[in-house]
């Protein structure tokens, strides 16, 4: 029961440290901002599964889904160092990525995505 409970305190402690990341990362440009025809939870899930792929980030595979207004949701690494606002524009969705450096890490996770539109 510990080990729950400090696997939570953890847990939170890293959703706030990415949380700040992502409000101040917001406040900027995003990397790239792209469109696609498809439905707001197709893209966030695809974005997410494509992150996880360990056979493409290693050990820093992760991707994580959580709503955020108006239907839409927020896909982002463990760390918030990469993640995208997906919101719903008409029948399809608007995607803004958002990255900490232009690496090629930021440009893997940026090719992942483009396979989801």
């Amino acid at each position: 029961m510990h080990k729950v409970v400090i696997g939570a305190l953890v847990l939170a402690a890293l959703a706030g440290c990415a949380g700040s990341k992502m409000k101040e990362a917001r406040a900027g440009v995003p990397y790239k901002t792209l469109a696609s025809d498809k439905a707001t939870l197709v893209v966030a899930e695809c974005v997410q599964f494509g992150w996880q792929d360990e056979s493409v980030f290693g050990v820093d595979a992760g991707g994580f889904k959580e709503p955020i207004g108006a239907g839409g949701f927020t896909v982002y690494t463990t760390a918030g160092d990469y993640f995208v606002d997906v919101q719903s524009a008409g029948a399809g969705s608007t995607i803004k990525y958002y990255a900490a450096e232009d690496t090629m890490p930021a440009k893997r996770r940026l090719a992942a995505l483009a396979t989801c539109l």
